[in-house]
């Protein structure tokens, strides 16, 4: 049987030290985490319950606006949690906010594992099932930061998207700005009238991706008001857990 690369043996410690054994194992899933106080609801990517399977967190500490801007100053931070998380022996290194995005392919040279930072990563494959005058409704957490460049950082083409951001949301406020007053039902709510007034106003929206980590609680309640598919970083984490543990199948002829 194949030894998967990331399972270290010891001609792999001998032939590179910069591997040390772990006290812990079975983390197939590292995610890079900020250092942030709010609720997180079951579904939110910092929150563990929200996945039937492992992982393995690693926090950075720095302001969410230098996230946000992709500010040259936390890239090494970024990039030695990534690392940390390799030589933990997690098989794949995603972020817990989009705009890790800024920082998609620098930190995929400087380990040896797959890394998917943003959710945004998704928007080819979301693209080419659609039909091509069809555009994907980004619910973004801060539009300024929106660019053709960090789209394409992460493989993506921002002329796919129509792009709404939600960080101005009065409901969106305590996890924006830090604060554990969260209306979850309101925040729904106000989230479903945002698609909703979109759609109205256009009718070249065929899918839908929540760039925010915070976001996948709320995808059940946008499908069910829309009936559209609903991209998140659930769907992205769960895409690559299933790439990274494959699983045999049982069954009968």
């Amino acid at each position: 049987m194949l030894k998967h690369r990331n399972i270290r043996t010891e001609k792999d410690l001998q032939e590179n030290p910069q591997f040390f054994p772990s006290p812990f194992s079975g983390y197939p899933i590292g995610i890079i985490t900020v250092n942030l106080d709010y609720p997180k609801m079951p579904g939110n990517v910092a929150n563990a319950t929200t996945f039937d399977f492992p992982v393995l967190y690693e926090v950075v500490d720095f302001e969410i606006e230098e996230l946000f801007e992709g500010s040259k100053e936390i890239e090494q931070q970024i990039i030695q949690a990534a690392q940390k998380l390799e030589k933990r022996g997690v098989r794949a290194i995603v972020g817990a906010c989009g705009y890790f995005g800024h920082f998609q392919e620098i930190v995929a040279e400087s380990v040896a594992i797959p890394v998917f930072l943003s959710s945004i990563t998704q928007i080819p494959i979301i693209k080419l099932g659609l039909k091509k005058k069809q555009k994907i409704l980004v619910l973004v957490a801060s539009g300024k930061d929106i660019t053709a460049d960090f789209f394409q950082a992460s493989g993506a083409n921002l002329s796919d998207c129509i792009i709404h951001e939600i960080g101005s949301l009065e409901s969106f406020a305590p996890i924006r700005w830090g604060n554990s007053n969260l209306d979850n039902q309101r925040l729904e709510n106000d989230l479903v009238e945002v698609v909703l007034s979109e759609l109205a106003e256009t009718d070249t929206i065929g899918a839908i991706l929540l760039e925010c980590s915070d976001l996948p609680p709320y995808s059940y309640a946008i499908q069910q008001a829309t009936g559209l598919p609903i991209f998140d970083f659930i769907t992205l984490i769960q895409w690559v857990y299933a790439a990274v543990v494959q699983r045999r199948y049982l069954g009968y002829l």
